[in-house]
């Protein structure tokens, strides 16, 4: 049982590797995406301008760039088994507001919003697999069965 759980568990962390590494190579797309989705609110104004100045990146810019980075290295340690529980309940807090910011469903018409439904209810389910890494934690578990006699 524990090899199916690793298997599993870096099976999955492929996603946010790759992920991750198509927001890199991709960072000029990945950025005007971001740029359609989020406005900068007027009191990170000032912070953000002293961040592309001293980056010489516009504010979508360094947040593609954030965002990959993340995935490929939370996806390594979630494959890697270290920090598995950390970066599950991070990456639950990362897709929760990719999810929400990214997938509006709800601002658009039924027939159009279908795409858009189907991406967001996958990032819930990716959620789910989230809380099951982060359930399950890092090490291995007793003798005793996990569910009873099954």
């Amino acid at each position: 049982m524990p090899a199916f759980i690793t298997f599993g568990r870096v099976l999955f962390a492929v996603l946010f590797i790759y992920l991750g590494a198509t927001k890199l190579f991709g960072m000029q797309a990945t950025a005007d995406f971001i740029a359609t989705k989020i406005t900068i609110p007027a009191a990170l104004a000032p912070y953000t301008a002293q961040l592309e100045s001293a980056t010489g990146m516009t504010t979508p810019q360094l947040l593609a760039v954030v965002g990959g980075v993340f995935e490929i290295l939370a996806g390594l340690m979630i494959a890697l088994n270290f920090g598995a529980r950390f970066f599950s309940f991070l990456l639950i807090i990362y897709m929760a507001g990719a999810t929400f910011y990214f997938y509006d469903f709800w601002n658009q018409t039924p027939p159009e919003n279908g795409k858009t439904l189907v991406d967001a209810l996958k990032n819930l389910s990716i959620i789910g697999a989230l809380f099951m890494i982060a359930g399950y934690g890092r090490g291995s578990r007793s003798a005793e069965p996990a569910y009873g006699d099954v």
